[in-house]
């Protein structure tokens, strides 16, 4: 089956270029393209799309309609994946991204739409639940921070499994409850994971959010729902 996919960017010659590419591939439907947020709206509702492949920035604030887009699909639309298309190797972004869990989510670098391969690999790898994060995003995630997307070996097998639940946006008690053990235990191996990533001092949430980025760049974010 084609994954069905919207496109928005604001841009009109890269948003042609994306459009090329996209209608060449076997496996990709472009049911609809977009030049601002309301128009992406309306295509949304209109066509009901798997996918939204959207600049982070459009009109009609310039700011983060990608996003808003992102959140507001997760809330309404929770079956539809979404890549972030961005020039800004700002980690913030990547963090309010996957706010709420990373399935079906991807935020790469606008310079990665020459490399044909790297976007429809996103694509359907979103497609199919999955997650991928621009490497040099992380990289900047970690260059600001001690730990390393290598520090994610230093965990144990619970713990990663515990960081995987994570990534799906669980909460520590649903976590407990997918994974049949205390809430109590579940802080417990959760405060490990953070220790061990060099995360300790962080807000609950941003620090949440960064394992799951450190999760996902040490190869953790397979699809199929894993997140």
């Amino acid at each position: 089956m084609r994954i069905r996919v919207v496109l928005a960017e604001d841009n009109t010659l890269l948003r042609e270029g994306i459009a090329r590419l996209l209608e060449r591939a076997d496996d990709i439907e472009l049911v609809g393209v977009a030049a601002d947020r309301p128009e992406l709206e309306a295509l949304i509702e209109a066509t009901d799309p798997d996918l939204v492949v959207t600049d982070i920035r459009m009109p009609p604030t310039g700011t983060d309609e990608g996003i808003q887009i992102a959140a507001a699909l997760r809330a309404t639309r929770p079956r539809v994946g979404v890549v972030v298309l961005s020039q800004y190797v700002e980690p913030a972004y990547a963090l309010a991204l996957l706010d709420g869990g990373s399935e079906g989510r991807a935020y790469l670098l606008k310079e990665r739409v020459s490399e044909v391969d790297e976007l429809l690999g996103a694509i359907r790898k979103v497609a199919a639940g999955g997650s991928v994060i621009d490497s040099k995003v992380v990289e900047s995630l970690v260059s600001t921070k001690r730990p390393r997307a290598t520090d994610v070996d230093r965990l144990t097998p619970r713990e990663r499994e515990i960081l995987g639940e994570m990534a799906q946006g669980k909460s520590n008690a649903a976590i407990a409850s997918a994974l049949v053990l205390s809430t109590r235990a579940v802080e417990k191996h959760t405060n490990s994971i953070f220790s061990k990533l060099g995360l300790s001092e962080e807000v609950d949430l941003n620090r949440r959010v960064k394992a799951v980025l450190l999760y996902l760049a040490d190869g953790g974010g397979g699809g199929g729902g894993g997140g």
